[in-house]
């Protein structure tokens, strides 16, 4: 169902089409009057009177042609309390017919002077759907006209709730496509096209990469007749010559676990192994769409974990490009060993004011947090609290996990540097970070956030509808408004 939203200046006949109006939270409508017919307003009122008042919106039938929809607004809503009323409308309205709805937006009594805009924002999450590859075109519109002089969102507003949209929408599409078409040499080719959106495009091939030494990325994907890559992705967009902020994502297009082969059952899924570096990619986008006054860059390492007489053995050893050893115990951690090289660049070659890492990176950060909160980890107080801020903000939620020296021992190997996984069992995913902060050499403030269990919803959440959330995109572009531009 696509949802258009427009601003007009005048309704072109009163009489029919459907209303949105809003109320104070006790659905006190008196001031309404003015909207509406004397006989709508009475019968509406009498209705109030007999319903559970508990409710945020009622929709009332006057005729067959017209519906009248009342929302309340109750006191101190934050932003994300309003992105929620918004989709919350969404799925009331989303019969699957081609309808039309007017909002008299100077009915909004709101202490929050952009309600509007996040409400309709949330409308358009929420709205989101993934139907590339089904054959029967979808031709469903849904018009939402916004009628009224006060409460508008500004241009500027529009253009960045836009900008966010589009953002999270292209990371999701991202996660959304199968392994057979988005495997690394596609998404590599499909990185390359955002110059157009005024984003530096580097793409490091097998070739650079092994000249570079990144044997620890290159092992994950050399079982696999698809290409592996590395690729930069940077946005200018500050005054000055300040040092950047940085992204890095894990981009395993499809992970079979190799020859530590995962069940069968559910690996459909593994195509939304590369979550973490579409968020950074539509974080990235969303950057350049909505010019932020901030130096960026993100960096992505995209392979596919395969199985075939190339592919990496357990018992491996490879060496980083930090030039530490890592001895292979499983194969099916290959996440780490993607960021671990990713990292390392990122460090030594742009030199941040931090780095911020997303990966789906182990199945144990569900069991600790479910579907409810993202594991945070990190070196540094400070961006912790901000990330935590930030995720609160837009309820994109983090909750911070230990790292401790202790856990260094039980990566240590016996043949190598250190090894991908602690075989004695337990603590995994703060033995997964525990490795990752391993490969940050000049004490640059890091965090590690485990999205394996917000990066895609089988039932659909309070911003979407099911399948690929977009996870991060959010998150991090409220970090960056709030603290760095």
């Amino acid at each position: 169902m696509t949802v258009k939203i427009n601003y007009l200046k005048k309704r072109t006949n009163k009489s029919s089409g459907n209303i949105i109006l809003f109320s104070n939270d006790k659905f006190k409508i008196k001031s309404l009057v003015k909207y509406l017919s004397a006989s709508e307003h009475k019968y509406i009122n009498d209705l109030l009177n007999t319903s559970d008042l508990k409710k945020n919106l009622f929709v009332f039938d006057i005729n067959a042609k017209k519906k009248i929809v009342l929302i309340s607004v109750k006191n101190n809503l934050n932003t994300s309390e309003i992105e929620n009323l918004g989709a919350e409308f969404y799925g009331k309205i989303n019969t699957g017919v081609k309808s039309e709805y007017f909002i008299i937006s100077d009915s909004i009594e709101s202490k929050n002077e952009n309600f509007l805009g996040y409400f309709l924002h949330g409308i358009k999450l929420k709205s989101y759907e993934f139907k590339k590859y089904k054959t029967k075109k979808d031709l469903r519109e849904i018009s939402i006209n916004v009628l009224g002089i006060r409460n508008i969102p500004s241009i500027r507003s529009q253009l960045k709730f836009k900008a966010l949209e589009e953002g999270t929408f292209y990371a999701r599409d991202l996660v959304s496509e199968p392994g057979n078409i988005l495997h690394p040499d596609e998404y590599a080719k499909r990185l390359n096209s955002l110059k157009k959106d005024g984003l530096k495009i580097n793409i490091y091939d097998e070739k650079k990469l092994k000249k570079l030494g990144m044997q620890a990325l290159l092992g994950v994907g050399q079982g696999s007749v698809r290409g592996s890559y590395l690729v930069t992705i940077e946005w200018n967009g500050a005054k000055n010559n300040s040092k950047p902020v940085a992204f890095v994502g894990k981009g395993v297009c499809f992970d079979t676990g190799g020859y530590s082969l995962k069940p069968a059952k559910f690996m459909e899924d593994m195509t939304y192994d590369m979550a973490g570096s579409a968020s950074v990619v539509g974080l990235m986008k969303n950057l350049a769409l909505r010019k932020a006054k901030i130096n960026a860059v993100g960096v992505v390492g995209l392979v596919e974990n395969m199985v075939s007489g190339n592919a990496q053995r357990p018992g491996d050893i490879v060496k980083s490009y930090s030039g530490k050893t890592i001895e292979i115990l499983n194969t099916d951690a290959e996440g780490r060993l993607v960021l671990a090289d990713a990292l390392t660049f990122t460090e030594k070659k742009f030199k941040p004011k931090f780095i911020i890492d997303l990966a789906t990176l182990t199945g144990a950060i569900i069991v600790c947090l479910g579907s409810e909160y993202a594991g945070l980890f990190s070196n540094n107080d400070n961006l912790s609290k901000q990330i935590f801020s930030a995720g609160e903000k837009v309820n994109e939620k983090v909750w911070r996990m230990p790292l401790h020296k202790n856990y260094d021992k039980l990566m240590n190997s016996k043949n190598a540097d250190v090894q991908n996984i602690n075989y004695v069992g337990g603590a995994g995913s703060t033995t997964a970070a525990q490795f990752l902060q391993r490969f940050i050499l000049n004490k640059t403030p890091w965090a590690h956030l485990d999205i394996a269990g917000m990066a895609f919803s089988k039932y659909g959440g309070a911003l979407n509808s099911g399948g690929a959330t977009g996870f991060g995109v959010r998150l991090l572009n409220q970090l960056i408004e709030d603290h760095y531009e």
